[in-house]
């Protein structure tokens, strides 16, 4: 049955969403790990250019939906995936800028937590400060895809960050003595998100540049390094789906 969101967001035309949606910021990123992954791809949605598909992988029904940058636009989007269109888990899927010095060039980091500068988190009501974590069953399983596919892939926190072009020059230095691998601009948002839904969610991402270091992969770099990134999220969800 077709389903329409409030918002008007996600229009389901051809094809429903599975119970695992896979989400890289960018829809024509979308567009490309249907065609290169799923099996029999249909395009659901279009609203707004932000595509999403559905096709199957190794037998099992997966969906893969741009989120677009940032942590309303991922909120929003995540928020109707779970509650209007009764999706489960979410695995985001993207880029990220290296902190430590333990990580490299094309590694894949499974952020455990997401600390932020982000104020969305104070919409839920909590004593506290509501802190952003990834379901752990789903690290777990990516955990074991990565091991199992040879992979090198890193555990622990990144940051989420409001600012792409940060006017302090001293928040990298802080954020990676506070331990942070990485920084992105979605993860904080998915992981409240999902909490706040009952639903499922975990961060695997591509380190395609280093804050320190300076190094920076190309675009077509950037799409070739992110094979195996796809592989553990694709096992994962394959993993998730009953």
């Amino acid at each position: 049955m077709t389903k329409t969101s409030i918002s008007a967001s996600i229009s389901v035309t051809d094809a429903e969403i599975a119970k695992v949606v896979l989400m890289p910021g960018d829809p024509l990123r979308a567009k490309h790990v249907a065609e290169r992954y799923l099996e029999n791809p249909v395009c659901f949605n279009t609203v707004r250019n932000m595509l999403g598909y559905t096709g199957t992988y190794k037998g099992k029904k997966i969906s893969v939906m741009g989120s677009g940058m940032g942590i309303p636009s991922m909120c929003l989007y995540a928020n109707e995936l779970y509650n209007q269109f009764d999706v489960d888990a979410i695995i985001r899927i993207g880029s990220t800028g290296g902190l430590s010095d333990q990580v490299k060039m094309r590694d894949v980091i499974i952020a455990m937590a997401a600390s932020t500068n982000s104020n969305y988190g104070a919409a839920f009501p909590f004593p506290g400060f509501f802190t952003p974590v990834a379901d752990y069953g789903m690290l777990a399983n990516a955990v074991d895809s990565a091991k199992e596919l040879g992979v090198h892939a890193l555990v622990g926190s990144i940051f989420s960050s409001d600012h792409f072009y940060h006017p302090s020059p001293e928040v990298n230095k802080q954020t990676r003595d506070l331990g942070m691998l990485a920084v992105e601009m979605e993860t904080a948002g998915l992981y409240w998100t999902a909490a706040a839904s009952h639903k499922r969610a975990l961060s695997i991402l591509t380190v395609s540049d280093h804050l320190f270091t300076g190094e920076a992969l190309s675009a077509e770099d950037r799409q070739e390094s992110f094979h195996e990134m796809m592989e553990v999220a694709l096992e994962t969800a394959w993993r998730c789906v009953e």
